[in-house]
């Protein structure tokens, strides 16, 4: 007789989904948001090993209103054993970390849907739209493709309804975020980007669907200014892959740039997915930056295309950097080396933060310079690996010599194809 498995993957068990009234479903494109998704991570909410005990064929059905998030939560299975003293409690548990107002009713909570898709509003102030052509779902080739508007709001504590809104949408951070965790809604230094999908309807109503959001924290610099930290960035998987990213947190950095009370856009411990996504976007940022480009690499660095870097033409160009032809000198103050002034004039400028600066510095010089040029490359390997000894002092101060010089070089040619990976994504 075959033995019972009475444990459940919590990942795979809880179940979610962005619910939209069906007038909303009847829009174009709607249907790729409404299909079941599946956590990350349910560590922060079942414990580190992500089991529940007790059940069989589980399902932890937690569904949204796609706008107001409003909530439904209805637990389903097979069979539970009767050992209530070993039985996880998979309501009483996921409820802790949710609002109590929602719904185990369902036809209750898809009237809520309903009333709540006329009814909501995005919080806070419009900080930044844009559009996306509607997917192309019937394989149709018509030239004329209906576009989607989108929208970023910035909110605080002190827009009226957003401290319960927020309730709502934070467990996104647990279930997406290796170690989030909710931040305390009694700190005022909070500020908010949400973005969301603006539709209208035929009879040209306008309703609002979430996409995301990211959460910042102000702090004083001396002497009379202010850092702004990025800490959660979360697009729910409905909404990945999409360029929604991206836009998020362009429209923070732009808020940043336009403030002047604010000194620079720093980043709390990111996640590598969300690293390359702030690579890719602050180097297309300075790309298209023409006095940047002109003043780093010379006039032949900046095409009015916005400001992409000119391959060089040489026939050399293949050859292994240390070749002892067709070297080709820059012109400009990246050098290599770079001119430390002029790039900390640059980065000031920009409110890029310090060791972000010095990473992009290093993968434009490593997009632009010639490789058959023996000094620049050798001038770009020391000023590469001076950052990277400063910024691993502590571990690299505890090797010998001999050591420390060939986990210097390992790190650098590591960092050097990483460098290459994310410059390829650019182009």
């Amino acid at each position: 007789m075959a033995t019972v498995d009475w444990t459940a993957d919590a990942n795979e068990a809880l179940t979610l989904s962005l619910v939209r009234a069906e007038e909303d479903k009847q829009v174009p494109g709607s249907e790729e948001t409404s299909e079941e998704f599946h956590p990350t991570f349910t560590y922060p909410i079942y414990g580190e090993e992500e089991k529940l005990y007790g059940y069989q064929d589980l399902v932890i059905d937690l569904r949204f209103a796609s706008g107001s998030l409003a909530q439904y939560l209805s637990v389903r299975y097979a069979q539970k054993l009767d050992a209530s003293t070993t039985v996880d409690n998979v309501e009483g548990i996921l409820k802790e970390f949710i609002p109590p107002d929602y719904d185990t009713d369902e036809a209750a909570f898809l009237t809520r849907v309903k009333e709540d898709a006329v009814s909501f509003q995005p919080i806070g102030s419009v900080v930044h739209t844009y559009t996306r052509p509607v997917p192309n779902t019937s394989g149709s080739r018509s030239a004329t493709r209906e576009v989607v508007e989108y929208e970023v709001y910035h909110a605080t504590w002190n827009d009226p309804g957003f401290r319960e809104y927020h309730r709502r949408m934070q467990i996104f951070i647990l279930l997406y975020i290796e170690a989030g965790s909710y931040i305390n809604e009694d700190d005022d230094a909070w500020h908010f980007f949400v973005s969301y999908e603006k539709r209208k309807r035929q009879d040209g109503t306008n309703t609002y669907h979430f996409i995301g959001y990211s959460s910042v924290y102000k702090f004083y610099c001396f002497p009379e200014k202010h850092r702004l930290r990025l800490s959660q960035f979360i697009i729910v998987p409905p909404y990945q892959h999409q360029g929604h990213g991206s836009e998020l947190y362009k429209t923070i950095y732009n808020y940043v740039l336009l403030n002047p009370l604010i000194s620079e856009l720093t980043v709390e411990d990111p996640a590598e997915a969300f690293e390359d996504l702030r690579d890719r976007n602050d180097l297309r940022m300075l790309l298209a930056n023409e006095n940047f480009m002109k003043e780093g690499f010379g006039n032949e660095a900046v095409s009015h295309g916005g400001g992409k870097v000119r391959k060089r033409k040489t026939r050399v160009r293949a050859n292994p950097v240390g070749a002892s032809s067709g070297m080709v000198k820059s012109t400009g103050k990246m050098g290599p080396p770079i001119d430390k002034a002029w790039s900390e004039t640059f980065r000031t400028q920009l409110k890029v933060a310090g060791r972000q600066w010095q990473r992009l510095m290093e993968m434009l010089i490593l997009r632009h310079f010639n490789p058959t040029d023996i000094q620049a490359a050798r001038a770009y390997r020391l000023q590469v690996k001076e950052r990277l000894y400063r910024f691993n002092f502590e571990i690299l101060a505890q090797l010998e010599k001999e050591e420390r010089l060939e986990k210097l070089e390992e790190t650098f040619q590591s960092l050097r194809a990483d460098y290459l990976r994310i410059l390829e994504m650019i182009k």
